[in-house]
Order: C-alpha cells, then sequence, then structure tokens
C-alpha cells in the first residue's frame, strides 16, 4: 500500500489545504515556510499547485495565484528542486496540468520525486483513458496517482474509476471550476454516498468547499474535503490567524 493511501486511510476524517507554489511574498522561498505552518496544524496532506498559462479547472482566486507565481520565476523544476529539501511527515500532493510534466519529461518528474515527501500527483487534464502515460512510473514509485470523479460521471465509470485506485478519490462537487460559488445540486450528497461507498479508498470533496458548515456537510457524505481557493486567497492577504483558526477548527469538526 502507498504511503498516502495507508495515511488517509488512518483518518478519521481527512482535511486537505490546496496552496499554489510560488505564490507567497518570498516567492518559492517561502514555501517550505507554508507547508509546516500547514502541517503544525494537524492537515492530513497538502496539495500543492503547479502554475500553468492555461489553466481550465482554476477560478480566478487560483488562476490569478498562479500568474503572481509565475511572475516570480516559478517553474515544476525549481518547484521540484525546492521540494528535494522540505522534510515534512504530511504527504505532499503535486497538481499539475500534463504540459509542464511532460516538458519537464515524465520518467525524470517521478525520478525526481523520489526520496521527497511528495506522494501523491493530480493531473486534471489526464483522462483515465491516457493513463498509460504515467502508469508505468506511478506503479514503480511510492507516489499515488489520484483520479477526479465529476457530478456527471455515471455508476459504471465510477467503478472503473475506483477500481485499484491509489491515494484518495478526488470527488468533483460542481460543474464548474474551483472556487464557484454556485449552489449545490440536490443530488450532490447521494452521489457522493453512492461514491463513497463505492470507492476502497478515501473519497474527498473539493471545488467550492469554503465554509466550516461545507466542511461539517462534505464530512457526512464523504470522507473529508480539499479547501484550496479560501486558502489561497487567505494566505496571500496575510491573514494567517484566520487560516489557523479555520483549519484548526474544520480539523476539530472531524
Amino acid at each position: 500500500m502507498k504511503t498516502l493511501t495507508k495515511k488517509l486511510s488512518e483518518k478519521n476524517k481527512v482535511f486537505i489545504p490546496y496552496i499554489m507554489a510560488g505564490d507567497h511574498k518570498d516567492g518559492l522561498d517561502g514555501l517550505e515556510e507554508t507547508v509546516k505552518f500547514l502541517s503544525d496544524l494537524g492537515v492530513s496532506a497538502i496539495e500543492i499547485g503547479v502554475p500553468f498559462s492555461d489553466p481550465v479547472a482554476d477560478g480566478p482566486v487560483i488562476e490569478l495565484a498562479g500568474l503572481r507565481s509565475l511572475a516570480h520565476g516559478t517553474s515544476l523544476s525549481k518547484i521540484i528542486d525546492k521540494l528535494k529539501n522540505i522534510e515534512t511527515d504530511t504527504p505532499l500532493v503535486i497538481m499539475s496540468y500534463f504540459n509542464p510534466i511532460y516538458q519537464y519529461g515524465i520518467e525524470n518528474f517521478f525520478e525526481a520525486l523520489k526520496g521527497t515527501a511528495v506522494k501523491g500527483v493530480i493531473i486534471p487534464d489526464l483522462p483515465y483513458e491516457h493513463e498509460d502515460f504515467v502508469s508505468k512510473y506511478v506503479d514503480t514509485s511510492d507516489i499515488a496517482f489520484v483520479r477526479l470523479v465529476s457530478l456527471s460521471t455515471d455508476k459504471t465509470r465510477q467503478e472503473q474509476l475506483v477500481k485499484d485506485a491509489e491515494g484518495f478519490i478526488y470527488a468533483v462537487s460542481i460543474n464548474g471550476v474551483t472556487g464557484s460559488k454556485n449552489s449545490y445540486e440536490d443530488s450532490l450528497d447521494k452521489h457522493l454516498a453512492d461514491l463513497k461507498a463505492l470507492s476502497p479508498i478515501p473519497v474527498v470533496t473539493g471545488f467550492g468547499v469554503s465554509t466550516l458548515d461545507d466542511v461539517k456537510r462534505f464530512d457526512k457524505v464523504s470522507d473529508g474535503v480539499i479547501v484550496g481557493s479560501y486558502i489561497v486567497e487567505k494566505l496571500y492577504e496575510g491573514d494567517t490567524e484566520e487560516v489557523a483558526d479555520f483549519i484548526s477548527k474544520a480539523v476539530d469538526v472531524k
């Protein structure tokens, strides 16, 4: 069993904050500080975004964070160099579009992350049918390839996606981009509960999760949450006390 799968499966409930690498007043030099800050709050894992010029799944908050990060000169190569020197017991999960990894070199990417705290990777624009681009490298590493399941995914497709899945299932709670404030569909709770019953690994809900009420709601029907836009925005504004208070309460909810 891979490290990410094991550690998250041991949690009563999962809480994963998302941050954008390089979106810090000190650029990438602030990444270790942010990882330590979040780890000390008791989060289950930390999702680290790689900035990209065409972030199709990102809402305005994360898109702006990516642009700020790129303005600091952030690249996947520089992120990996920083991650090699970050020591933490909290599993790190890289969220990157496929193009930066392809440009870096897929084999080089997985090889470079060996021995780091990175235990998972999310590639939102790499569909199940094309996982063969990365599967042989994932299979020989301790890095879990995290699959996304959307609201429009039917049961047959869900069964296909959860089979042999690793780390956690990323359950997308809305039909839209991250940070959307749309009201959730009436069928969402049943969708998540059914997916949880189907999946042998934790089902974690993300996209649009931004309040403690959201956390409480989704903890009832899934195995936890990912919170991105809220945390990215507050960290950028320097509201670390508010972030700490939110996460402490969210973790305590569990």
